[in-house]
């Protein structure tokens, strides 16, 4: 990437930071752009922890990702799950044939087409911790550059997390995953699309109409409800 792209993803990103910040947002900016930006990125998501020791995703650029982060979840192992417990970055250049994640690695490469995964942890006051989380589709897609980008964006996440007000905005941040999750169901049963396709639908719309992709998949379900009673 040239310099003055990367000055324009920055920009964007800084944009989305300015307060009153919107978490949800701000969260969404980042990840696109790390998919945008990062070299040989496929997909984008956020892993974040609660006191609870609970752990869900934010801010994902595709179902792809949702899917391999709730996987990892389910097994209790995997890049995502190690970085945003424990290990401050996790490197995997092969899934299907690392040893670390017996169950996860080679699962990932068979049902996702997953190559290559990359995390990194962050931490925010006073409590959030998680990690980013980067998918590549071909194996020993990762190098230098590809770090250095992705620790970048981990920072502006923790930057992010740092500046919002941890109990409204992160609730109203989850909220935005579920409503989102609804909407691309709904889509899935009216018009017989897999999740890719419903939530690629769903974001095409959000740009045409430039309303944020939050509102418009409340929007949906809204309608749905609406003409079910």
């Amino acid at each position: 990437m040239e310099l003055r792209e990367l000055i324009a993803v920055m920009t964007d990103v800084a944009d989305s930071l300015q307060l009153p910040i919107d978490l949800a947002e701000a969260l969404d900016v980042i990840t696109h752009s790390a998919a945008d930006s990062v070299p040989g990125v496929d997909h984008v998501s956020i892993s974040i922890t609660a006191r609870n020791h609970r752990i869900q995703t934010l801010a994902p650029t595709d179902p792809v990702a949702v899917c391999a982060d709730e996987l990892q979840y389910e097994l209790r192992e995997g890049p995502c799950y190690e970085a945003a417990y424990g290990q401050p970055v996790v490197q995997v250049d092969d899934l299907a044939s690392d040893l670390r994640w017996p169950s996860y690695g080679a699962k990932a490469a068979c049902l996702f087409g997953l190559g290559s995964q990359l995390a990194f942890q962050f931490e925010a006051a006073p409590h959030a911790r998680g990690a980013l989380n980067l998918y590549f589709d071909r194996p020993y897609a990762i190098d230098s550059e590809t770090r250095q980008f992705g620790m970048m964006f981990a920072r502006l996440i923790a930057l992010a997390l740092g500046w919002a007000r941890q109990g409204e905005t992160m609730t109203q941040a989850l909220e935005t995953r579920t409503t989102i999750g609804q909407a691309v169901g709904i889509l899935m049963e009216r018009y017989r699309l897999d999740n890719d396709r419903a939530f690629s639908f769903l974001v095409r719309l959000s740009q045409s109409t430039n309303v944020k992709l939050h509102d418009v998949a409340a929007g949906i379900i809204t309608d749905t409800v609406n003409h079910a009673s």
